[in-house]
Order: C-alpha cells, then sequence, then structure tokens
C-alpha cells in the first residue's frame, strides 16, 4: 500500500477535486484520498450561484453539472414581505445559478480529476501527516479494511473539509471569536420541485418569536424534491443553545404551503454541520503544504455559500503548485496565502463584519424590511451577498463595497 506522488490530495471534495484535476492534466503523478467511498452526502444547500457555475466552467468541468436545474435568482423573505432578485448579471460569470445535489456533483467532480490522470482512493482516511525535519512528506493511510500504509509526496494538499482533522494534525485552527455557521438541511418531496428562484429568508425565529441570527433556504432540485435547511450564525447570543432540528421544522412549516411539501415528512434523517467562514482557518501554507476549501474556511459568512470557493482555492493552490513542480522551487507555495488576500480579503473582513452586525435582532429585521421593499437594496445585497461585485462598475453595490471595505481596514478585525 505504500506509494510515492508529486502531489498528495487529502478531500476529494470540490477543492480537492479541483487541484487534482487541474494539476493531474499537468502531467504530475496526483493522489486523491476520500475517506468516504462515494456518493456520500453533505450538509449543504445544494446551490450553486453563477460565480460557482462560472468556477466549474474554469476547471473544464461541465460533466458535473448534467442534469442540474437552472436557478434564475433568489427570492427574498422575510418582514412579512418578499422579493424576486434575478442572479446579478458579471462580465467573468455564468448567467444563471444551478442546483444539484452535493452527493452527485462532488462524485463527478472526483470521477473528473481521474479522467485527467489523478488516481482516486475512496473509503482511503489520511490518519495522519508524514513529517520530516520541519517538512510534511506525505500521510500515513488507512483503508476501510483497516490496511495501513504511507504515501509520500513531494507536496501535500489539506481539502478534507470543515472538519478538517488532518489540517489540525498540522496546526490549523479556526480564529476563536470569528463568525462561524451551523447549518442543518432535509430533503422535501415538493410540488414547486421545478421553480426558479432560491429562497432565502432573513427572518429566523425561535418558539418565542425571537429573531435568530441566520438564514433559512429552500433550492428546488427540478428532480421532484427541494432542499430546506438553515443556518445559524455564531454571532447569536445563545448560539450553542439553539436546537437545530426544532429550528429546522420551524422553518420547514413556515414554508411547506408555498412550495408544496409535508414539513413532517422529509425524506431521510437531516444532515447537520458547522461550517469555518470567512477565511477563518489559518495557517493556509507551509512549507511544503497548501489548505484548500472548508478546511480553510473559505465559505461566504453571509449566504454560506462555499462551493464557489472551494473550487476557486483549488485553482488558486492548483496554480501555484504546478509552478512549484516545475521550478523544483518549494518557496512558491507561500504565494498560496497572498493570493487568497488579493482575491477575497476586503471582501472576507467586510462579511464577517456585516455577519457580527447581524446579531441584533433590530438590524436583521431592519436588513429584511429593506432587502424586501426596496428594488436597488435587494439587488445590492444580492450582488454583495454573492459576491459578484463588478470590477469595472460602480452600481450601488460596487459604491457602498468600496465605501465599507475603506471603513473596514480601520475597524478591529472580526
Amino acid at each position: 500500500m505504500n506509494d510515492t506522488a508529486d502531489v498528495l490530495v487529502v478531500g476529494a471534495g470540490p477543492a480537492g477535486a479541483a487541484v487534482a484535476r487541474r494539476v493531474a492534466a499537468e502531467g504530475a503523478r496526483v493522489v486523491l484520498l476520500e475517506r468516504r467511498p462515494f456518493p456520500r452526502p453533505k450538509p449543504c444547500g445544494d446551490s450553486l450561484t453563477p460565480r460557482a457555475v462560472a468556477a466549474v466552467e474554469r476547471l473544464g468541468a461541465a460533466e458535473a453539472l448534467v442534469g442540474a436545474h437552472a436557478t434564475g435568482g433568489l427570492r427574498i423573505t422575510g418582514a412579512r414581505h418578499w422579493r424576486d432578485v434575478a442572479w446579478p448579471q458579471h462580465p467573468h460569470f455564468a448567467t444563471v445559478g444551478a442546483a444539484v445535489r452535493r452527493d452527485h456533483f462532488d462524485e463527478r467532480l472526483a470521477r473528473g480529476a481521474v479522467v485527467a490522470g489523478a488516481e482516486l482512493r475512496e473509503g482511503h482516511e489520511a490518519v495522519e501527516p508524514i513529517v520530516e525535519r520541519g517538512f510534511v512528506r506525505g500521510a500515513v493511510v488507512r483503508s476501510s479494511l483497516g490496511e495501513v500504509g504511507e504515501v509520500r509526496a513531494t507536496y501535500v494538499v489539506v481539502a478534507d473539509g470543515a472538519n478538517s482533522t488532518f489540517g489540525r494534525a498540522l496546526g490549523t485552527s479556526r480564529t476563536r471569536g470569528w463568525p462561524y455557521g451551523t447549518a442543518i438541511r432535509a430533503y422535501y418531496r415538493a410540488a414547486q420541485h421545478a421553480g426558479s428562484r432560491v429562497e432565502i429568508g432573513l427572518e429566523l425565529s425561535d418558539r418565542d418569536d425571537t429573531l435568530i441570527p441566520g438564514y433559512g433556504w429552500a433550492v428546488p432540485l427540478g428532480d421532484g424534491t427541494v432542499n430546506v435547511g438553515v443556518t445559524v450564525l455564531s454571532t447569536a447570543r445563545d448560539a450553542r443553545g439553539v436546537n437545530m432540528a426544532r429550528l429546522l421544522d420551524r422553518w420547514a412549516a413556515h414554508i411547506a404551503d408555498r412550495w408544496g411539501f409535508d414539513p413532517a415528512a422529509p425524506e431521510a434523517a437531516p444532515a447537520v454541520g458547522r461550517l469555518p467562514m470567512g477565511g477563518a482557518v489559518q495557517p493556509k501554507a507551509g512549507p511544503t503544504f497548501l489548505v484548500a476549501g472548508d478546511a480553510a474556511g473559505t465559505g461566504s459568512p453571509l449566504l454560506g455559500n462555499g462551493i464557489e470557493y472551494a473550487l476557486e482555492s483549488g485553482l488558486l493552490a492548483a496554480d501555484v503548485l504546478i509552478d512549484a513542480l516545475g521550478t523544483s522551487d518549494p518557496t512558491v507555495l507561500q504565494r498560496y496565502p497572498r493570493l487568497l488576500a488579493e482575491a477575497y480579503g476586503d471582501y472576507w473582513k467586510l462579511a464577517r463584519l456585516s455577519a457580527r452586525a447581524l446579531a441584533h435582532p433590530a438590524v436583521i429585521h431592519q436588513a429584511a424590511r429593506a432587502a424586501t421593499r426596496s428594488g436597488w437594496v435587494g439587488d445590492a445585497l444580492v450582488r454583495f451577498a454573492a459576491n459578484t461585485l463588478r470590477p469595472d462598475d460602480t452600481g450601488p453595490a460596487e459604491a457602498l463595497f468600496a465605501v465599507g471595505a475603506r471603513l473596514a481596514r480601520f475597524a478591529p478585525d472580526a
């Protein structure tokens, strides 16, 4: 079972699959490990923004979206009102979003990496890193049959998800005090499964009608089902005390009539997970390793969307690795954190500060009221939340972001 590779990728989700596909296509030997056999479920909303669709296209992985249900935008609900907002147009992103179950999507991405030349090992867990003289040289790997061996590699990519045990073994950790999300989702058979709008509910409340920082969602999958879930932000006063299952039940009951499903009859038990967000995990690189996707906390604190950032961070990591392999210069890896900061630094900080502001019920209510009653506010909110700000435009969203980003640079990090 012992083996060697140019690059060992730990985790075959979107980030890991993107790295493996891109690097293997350049002729490098890539081993891609996935602890659980495909297909495996994920606590995700299954919604890809136009930015995420564009990342799939840049990867050359159109097969991952075969059979996906197209979405045209969001329906924002709250403050007893609602507003439909089309996905914002952007010169570099797709014109529509997509909805596809993550178990199908992730498997197709991983199989695409195999076609590109990577070796995928399902049911293989990287149980501990191999570290020699301070350099990561691979991993001790255990198969589902209990066989233990080593995979040694020139470089290692940590992409094993939000609860990255392999990353923690290398010293990664979430920045305490920065927002994270706890999400739960379930699938329901629904009459409105083929709708064109993803619903985002800005006002979640508990049994006492107290507003809770977070949001609910309903994503039409076009296959007879709808993905229904909620995310609670850690900025909530009693975030750890929130009963996620009850909150999901309450949200599902609230939207069941308009979506046409029985809130008491989910397809299976709900899936729950905790997600670091806004670049909260550090470090993102070491002398011979990189950290990508949810393992690096790349998801957005606003919509919780993480697929685009997993793919994009994977593509950035791949470009750096290709350069490092081509030049035999491991110091090239230190470009990766700078590239992430250039791409997302201002956005992540402003999003984290926004998530903290939403800890106050009055702010939640006013945000919901403004977004559902004003067309330009709703459009600007979606453009900011989906991170589709235009590089050469000065619309309301871009102008507000520019002001907010300048002010955020002087604010304490959050």
